[in-house]
């Protein structure tokens, strides 16, 4: 089993991102704001994608169509040098306001099941961010790519959540 973890320096509250296994990606951090709108940030669009993608990525986020709940979809449109586009798409397996949601990766014959739990630490959250592959190549191939941008991500997200209205 392999083991990587970074932390992201410039943070106040750091991101770690470690290898759990051959297939499961996992990454903790600890947000200033309740659980309730930290779960806000991930489940509505405008807010979204006001922060998914990592500044500095060269990436545009084109369009953004969630419906954040069981049995909801998701569809992302980003735009990469220039023409470039990619879409992401998946639906909620199971989605808790305030505790979890749980949705596919479909893109790929080989996408991820992600798993993200907000959990109170005392009026803090504590977000587990975690992504079971189906194979090792798969997770190795995550490892070099998106997860990568997961800590400026969750910068982002630090950054917008005090101007987040309950």
């Amino acid at each position: 089993m392999d083991r990587q973890t970074s932390h992201h320096p410039v943070a106040q509250n750091r991101t770690a991102v470690e290898r759990k296994s051959d297939r499961e990606l996992v990454v903790t951090r600890l947000f200033d704001a309740p659980p309730h709108l930290v779960f806000k940030a991930w489940a509505e669009a405008e807010l979204f994608r006001l922060w998914w993608v990592p500044k500095g990525a060269g990436i545009t986020l084109l369009s953004c169509e969630m419906d954040v709940r069981t049995g909801g979809k998701y569809r992302l449109e980003f735009a990469a040098g220039g023409t470039d586009t990619m879409t992401f798409y998946g639906k909620y397996l199971a989605v808790v306001p305030g505790e979890r949601i749980v949705w596919t990766n479909e893109e790929e014959d080989d996408g991820a099941v992600t798993t993200v739990t907000f959990e109170d630490q005392d009026g803090k959250t504590l977000l587990t961010f975690h992504e079971l592959y189906p194979s090792r190549e798969a997770l190795d191939e995550a490892m070099a790519g998106s997860a990568a941008g997961l800590p400026v991500q969750l910068d982002q997200l630090d950054e917008l959540l005090p101007t987040i209205g309950e």
